[in-house]
């Protein structure tokens, strides 16, 4: 099956670009027509194009969207199949639209809603397309798409808190970054020999700025290449060595502050996206099966790999999580809870809340230190340049006048 590229025009005269799979041209303008749509022209992606075009991601707003408006079709009474064209037809073009034709040719092929989000395993993960296939063998789908939602939204408000505490600290070091190149690179060479025509003594802060001022000028490339180069190396690394990828993500949980944050946060998402596939009637050796890959780091994957493997031996639960030695007596203590009371899923969602919070509240207090601490540091970077070098200039007009 091939990728097309095709420009068409609707019903109301708009034209629209897009790409769909199609056997053959006579199929693809087929597939058009499906949509109340003429085909216009049309081009077949080449093998180079094409792989650019697979690395291609739905924005995670088009995914919150989309889950929250077919929870509602869904519950109104909406079959499946219309709802998602009604997606289709009011999104504005691009490859959200793109992904929602090709579903809804696949599900008018003869396939489940979930068989047809397999071939989109880059937008959807692997717990997404999990789910839907319980609420579609459920018929429970509004209320796993309303999960979902609840989910969705919670995981984009925290990548947006902390790109929202990230983007001052990024403004300003790359302000004071650049000032302080500037300053070393261009102003200091240009005073020191001043300094040194008028006599005196050069103090020894002095020296040292001089000293830095030489090798950023003549070593620049170094001081900008080797981060760069390094962190390439590394990422290079991590993905062919698994002891290397393992030092990296132990050594991720082990910064301070921030890796508390990370290990906090991927505690809240596994425990949630566990209680959201266990009251969806998935077993807990599956859920878990499913989590590890969400982890993102391989030492909380061996993690649970460990758990899934002490509960296959007979194991319980909480004895399991207590066993693999890295999950909070917290956890250990709630999930036994969970499992004596018989609600597992709400002692789950517990942990998950409890956690989210307390990673909320890092964030808030992070916030506001930031601002002192950058000020701080700016001005003690900005007070050394300037006292080094009107210092010994201020000294020099002094003994000239005594």
């Amino acid at each position: 099956m091939s990728l097309y590229k095709y420009k068409s025009i609707d019903q109301h005269g708009k034209v629209l670009k897009g790409q769909m799979h199609a056997s053959n041209i006579l199929e693809l303008e087929q597939r058009i027509v499906k949509q109340q749509q003429d085909l216009i022209s049309y081009n077949e992606v080449r093998e180079r194009e094409l792989k650019f075009l697979t690395k291609r991601k739905l924005e995670r707003s088009d995914l919150i969207n989309l889950v929250f408006q077919l929870e509602q079709l869904t519950k109104s009474g909406v079959p499946l199949l219309d709802g998602l064209k009604d997606l289709r037809d009011s999104a504005n073009g691009g490859y959200y639209r793109d992904v929602l034709a090709s579903v809804i040719e696949s599900i008018e092929g003869g396939k489940k809603f979930s068989e047809a989000l397999r071939e989109f395993e880059n937008d959807f993960d692997s717990i997404f397309i999990s789910l839907i296939a319980v609420g579609e063998e459920s018929g429970e789908l509004p209320k796993i798409l309303n999960d979902m939602g609840n989910t969705l939204k919670w995981i984009d408000e925290l990548v947006s808190a902390t790109v929202r505490i990230l983007i001052y600290p990024a403004i300003v070091g790359v302000v004071v970054l650049s000032v302080t190149v500037f300053l070393m690179v261009y102003l200091v060479p240009k005073i020191i020999p001043f300094i040194a025509e008028m006599g005196g003594e050069i103090p020894f802060h002095t020296v040292v700025l001089i000293a830095v001022s030489n090798f950023v000028t003549n070593y620049w490339y170094l001081i900008f290449g080797l981060p760069i180069a390094g962190l390439i190396t590394v990422k290079y690394l991590a993905k062919k060595r698994p002891n290397v990828r393992r030092f990296v993500d132990r050594l991720k949980l082990k910064v301070p502050i921030v890796g508390n944050i990370i290990f906090k946060i991927k505690i809240a998402r596994l425990m949630n996206y566990m209680a959201l596939l266990y009251s969806s009637g998935i077993t807990v050796l599956r859920s878990l099966d499913i989590c590890k890959n969400l982890m993102d780091n391989k030492i909380l994957e061996e993690a649970v790999v460990d758990v899934r493997q002490r509960i296959s031996d007979g194991a319980s639960l909480s004895e399991s999580f207590e066993s693999a030695h890295i999950f909070p007596r917290l956890v250990v203590r709630m999930v036994k809870v969970g499992e004596n009371t018989g609600n597992l899923d709400e002692a789950l969602y517990n942990v998950s809340y409890f956690y989210n919070r307390e990673v909320q509240e890092a964030i808030d207090k992070i916030e506001p230190a930031i601002t002192p601490i950058l000020t701080v540091v700016m001005g003690v970077l900005l007070g050394w340049i300037m006292m080094s070098v009107l210092g010994p200039i201020w000294d020099t007009i002094g003994s000239i006048g005594t």
